[in-house]
């Protein structure tokens, strides 16, 4: 099923990701599913463009922390454009501008922004595909996958998720002494 959220394409320069509504729990998994993807086959730069993203919410911002520690582990990056002063505003207030360059006036995708964006509106495009739904248990460790990531990035960060972590967690253990592993 296509994820129509997320559209993508591979530049001689990077992957661009655009997020055409809320980022958010829902689609972070595929956000996070065609980066790995580009970085898998030797890709190091992505750029996430959030310029007609209404918002952003914990998951997909931990899912964005996690994929730039991947990029800068392979050499390269992970950049955003078009944040919002809402959005730049929270992803700052978590510490993310720490790991990503938001909107960054010398990132050489600047000269020809309106370009790679009118590329991701024809059909050369690619939307996300979730080949799979996660089920119950996988969208469950995702979740906290994305909010141990936030956590370990400051004591604030701690502070706020670890109520968050813990019960996630519990869910979890219940979920696999009740049903076993399914995911």
């Amino acid at each position: 099923m296509a994820d129509t959220s997320l559209k993508y394409h591979e530049f001689k320069d990077g992957i661009w990701i655009r997020c055409n509504s809320r980022g958010c729990f829902m689609n972070s998994p595929a956000l996070k599913g065609i980066a790995e993807k580009y970085l898998e086959h030797g890709g190091t730069h992505v750029v996430v463009d959030l310029e007609l993203c209404s918002g952003v919410d914990s998951t997909f911002m931990g899912t964005l922390a996690g994929l730039a520690r991947r990029c800068m582990g392979a050499g390269g990056s992970l950049e955003v454009a078009g944040a919002t002063e809402r959005t730049r505003g929270a992803m700052e207030g978590l510490g993310l501008d720490m790991l990503i360059e938001i909107d960054s006036p010398n990132a050489p995708w600047q000269e020809d922004i309106e370009a790679r964006r009118a590329v991701l509106t024809r059909d050369e495009a690619q939307s996300a595909v979730n080949e799979e739904p996660l089920n119950e248990m996988q969208r469950t460790r995702h979740v906290l996958e994305a909010h141990n990531t936030l956590r370990s990035m400051n004591s604030r960060n701690d502070a706020a998720f670890g109520y968050v972590c813990e019960t996630l967690q519990e869910d979890l253990m219940r979920h696999e002494k009740d049903y076993g592993d399914e995911g």
